[in-house]
């Protein structure tokens, strides 16, 4: 008899862990493209322990640093990308990470494309989710991810001095 009970909770351990891994959002993948339509890499989402982890692979960027962030509207309109809206903002606070007052949970860390234009970072999104609430990529029906043209100051609002929209990817589920 005690050996059965043993049994049972060992599966039904396995069970709430399986459980648990199947309800974890499925990564994403979101095509980027720059102002031209052109094809620039791809970013992977997936939940990480506190935000959403960003793994890029990207080509044909200016090399050096760059300003990158999850803009509120599911559209990448070029050559511009102001379609994407501003940066995805559910509790109105400013801009940076680095801000007493922010940040956007939109915003991210900045990455570096090398000398020839690609990159391979990784970075993490602190404040949102791929939940069903308002910090998540999907609200509203879906968000952009926006690669700007220089690196984000961490704290200048609305946008961190980062520089022109240069490439975008539409993020929906």
């Amino acid at each position: 008899m005690r050996n059965t009970i043993v049994v049972i909770a060992a599966l039904l351990a396995i069970f709430a862990v399986a459980a648990a891994k199947s309800s974890a959002p499925k990564p994403v993948t979101v095509k980027l493209q720059n102002g031209q339509g052109k094809d620039v890499g791809a970013a992977t989402l997936s939940q990480a322990a506190h935000g959403v982890s960003i793994k890029l692979n990207v080509h044909d960027l200016p090399a050096g640093d760059h300003g990158i962030h999850i803009h509120q509207t599911a559209k990448c309109e070029g050559p511009d990308f102001k379609s994407a809206g501003a940066h995805l903002n559910p509790d109105s606070k400013k801009h940076g990470l680095q801000s007493p007052d922010g940040p956007h949970a939109g915003d991210i860390p900045n990455f570096v494309a090398d000398v020839k234009g690609k990159s391979k970072a990784t970075v993490v999104a602190p404040n949102v989710t791929m939940g069903d609430d308002a910090h998540s990529i999907f609200a509203g029906g879906g968000t952009a991810l926006v690669i700007h043209a220089k690196a984000d100051d961490g704290k200048t609002d609305p946008s961190g001095n980062s520089g022109d929209r240069i490439a975008c990817g539409v993020i929906t589920k």
